[in-house]
């Protein structure tokens, strides 16, 4: 598709957005009011979505279901500002990015439980549930590294799973072409005090082109039990992975790559509100396993295996008086790694944070101060203040400031990795940043708009780079890197009985590089310059919905492109279909690695829910 056509479909839709706007009429408040009652969890203190204080994005259940995506990843590029560079389809491998950092400077968590780990952050999306499982996902965009610590760089990513309250069993089968399927099931089992969840999922298919297979399977097992003014909870689950890796990584001629991949994670939280006290302790543990096999059909020509080990035990407390809620926390872990590539490495992370939340003028302003501190056995200590400020201008209308440091020490493979085509570097130094952002936020009736403008000022950052086409990749440290951007997020809310929501999310990325000799980065010029996406969700007849979004992507260092994805779903009670399409107008494009995309891809699939 040409640029000039791709600009006039770009155009005509954005056209009809603001005709179907001008056109809508008033709805309740009830829209509002369910993002009212969602808690964002922070790490001390939590706020209902709409007090937050920071740009934060909620998908909500209902929003997952409509989604035209197969995967969590394909499902988070659909909001703006999360860029998600796959190596395949369906989460077989994929890195993500928030407002144009790299993959290591994204935390995600399960339940406020770290995914992260030393080794690498191409594996952090391995994420051992189904998409069926999650109650919602929340987004906080900027820094977050005072509160969350490493990883958090430029956000963080919480994936919310619970029991449901109720006695069901819950079975889902879906299909599409190239021989792709997937079969799924999740049982509820709840008693007064005591609910538990588990479900299990295997999904395969023969690939879109030569060593593309995968075959993925997960098991997870929640379960909570409730005590007076608090709860116990356990959670554990495991995801396997196996995939040919054609172009993955090295270089886009090593088409005979394989992978893989095993991730664990088990929890067991605790929370008690004692007066006006609350606390929440956790211990957990992350294994991950990550075999690679240059070429698949000879392991010995060159393999690599990884096993990495984080443990740890964090305790966080909030105490509410009159000068406000004043949140204090404490992380210890230890990492291990074993690897053939990397050798053996482990350090002892130590990690405390303070923040009070004021309020004043009858609750109309909000300034939250915080400071963590950072103790790396291997790389020294370090301190990471951060403040965030709200008005309410009318309760509709708010407008907020965020000023913090954040910081990201260097992966093992950033250090130590050593392959045909790359060398690590144990030289590097911490990356460091300080971010600011200041938004406006209007939640009235059928219309919800978040506006920002941010700046990141990124020092000693990392990236891989190399002078030759024929030399290695190595990491260095940049001088500098300072990102600016724009980004708007609106949402309309239909009374018509054929339009349901239309939504435009924007964002405008421009980094200026600077004090870096390499002739080629590999990341830190990766980003996506323009990012443009428009969802359409509307009701054909009763029971029969229909979700649409386009994307257009424009980055830095490879062509612009255009997505269009569809699904359609029909409801009753108890069951549910879909026929769903990817990729409608059949582009060719790539996200990372110069790994060729899928193009036109059309899956189909039911759900049974309630059996019992």
């Amino acid at each position: 598709m040409s640029l000039n056509k791709g600009i006039r479909n770009t155009c005509t839709l954005v056209f009809l957005f603001f005709t179907f706007f001008l056109s809508g009429q008033e709805v309740s408040e009830q829209e509002d009011k369910e993002l009212d009652d969602i808690i964002i969890e922070g790490k001390t203190i939590s706020l209902p979505f709409l007090r937050t204080s920071q740009n934060v994005q909620v998908i909500t259940k209902e929003q997952i279901a409509q989604a035209p995506a197969s995967s969590i990843e394909e499902l988070l590029s659909y909001y703006s500002g999360i860029d998600i560079r796959q190596r395949g389809v369906h989460g077989v491998q994929a890195d993500i990015s928030i407002r144009g950092s790299s993959f290591e400077q994204v935390l995600v968590l399960i339940n406020g439980i770290r995914m992260n780990d030393s080794q690498t952050g191409h594996n952090t999306m391995n994420i051992p549930f189904d998409m069926a499982s999650i109650e919602r996902i929340e987004i906080v965009k900027g820094p977050a590294a005072r509160r969350f610590g490493q990883n958090a760089y430029a956000g963080a990513i919480n994936i919310v799973t619970r029991p449901s309250g109720k006695k069901d069993i819950n079975v889902s089968v879906s299909g599409g072409e190239f021989g792709t399927y997937s079969l799924g099931a999740g049982i509820n089992m709840s008693e007064k005090k005591f609910s538990q969840f588990l479900q299990a999922e295997t999904s395969q298919s023969e690939g879109y082109r030569y060593n593309t297979d995968y075959l993925i399977k997960n098991v997870w097992y929640q379960n909570e039990y409730k005590l007076k003014e608090g709860e116990i909870r356990f959670q554990a689950g495991i995801i396997n992975k196996k995939f040919g890796a054609n172009g993955f990584y090295s270089s886009p001629l090593a088409k005979d790559q394989y992978e893989k991949t095993q991730t664990s994670l088990i929890s067991l939280g605790w929370s008690q509100k004692i007066n006006k006290l609350k606390i929440v302790a956790n211990a957990y543990w992350r294994r991950s396993q990550d075999e690679y096999l240059y070429i698949r059909s000879n392991p010995s020509f060159y393999r690599n295996m990884h096993i990495g080990n984080n443990a740890g035990l964090e305790m966080n407390s909030n105490y509410t008086s009159r000068l406000g809620v004043t949140g204090l926390g404490a992380d210890f872990r230890k990492e291990y790694l074993s690897s053939s590539n990397l050798g053996r490495r482990d350090h002892f992370v130590s990690f405390v944070f303070l923040e009070h939340h004021f309020l004043f003028f009858n609750d109309k302003l909000d300034i939250t101060p915080g400071i963590s501190f950072a103790d790396y056995s291997d790389f020294g200590n370090f301190w990471y203040p951060g403040i965030d400020i709200g008005f309410q201008i009318t309760p509709a209308n708010k407008i907020f400031v965020n000023l913090g440091k954040t910081y990201r020490i260097p992966s093992y493979t950033d250090l130590y990795y050593s392959s045909p085509g790359n060398d690590g570097n144990p030289d590097l130094k911490p990356e460091s940043a300080l971010s600011y952002e200041i938004g406006y936020r209007l939640s009235h009736n059928n219309i919800r708009t978040t506006i920002s403008v941010f700046r990141r000022e990124s020092g000693n950052l990392i990236d891989w780079n190399k002078d030759k086409e024929e030399d290695k990749w190595r990491p260095e440290n940049i001088k500098e890197v300072n990102t600016n951007g724009v980004e708007v997020d609106l949402n309309y809310q239909f009374s018509s009985s054929l339009f349901k929501s239309v939504n435009l999310g924007y964002t405008y990325l421009d980094n200026e590089l600077k004090f870096s000799n390499s002739k080629n980065s590999l990341y830190s010029l990766d980003n996506l310059r323009h990012q443009l996406i428009v969802k359409l969700e509307h009701k054909i007849i009763k029971n029969l919905t229909n979700q649409i979004i386009y994307r257009y992507n424009d980055r830095v260092t490879l062509d612009n492109y255009h997505l269009m994805d569809d699904r359609l779903v029909y409801q009753l009670k108890n069951f549910s279909a879909f026929i769903q399409v990817n990729n409608i107008l059949d582009t060719e494009y790539t996200e990372t690695s110069l790994v060729s995309m899928p193009g036109r891809w059309l899956m189909f699939g039911f759900s049974l829910k309630n059996i019992f």
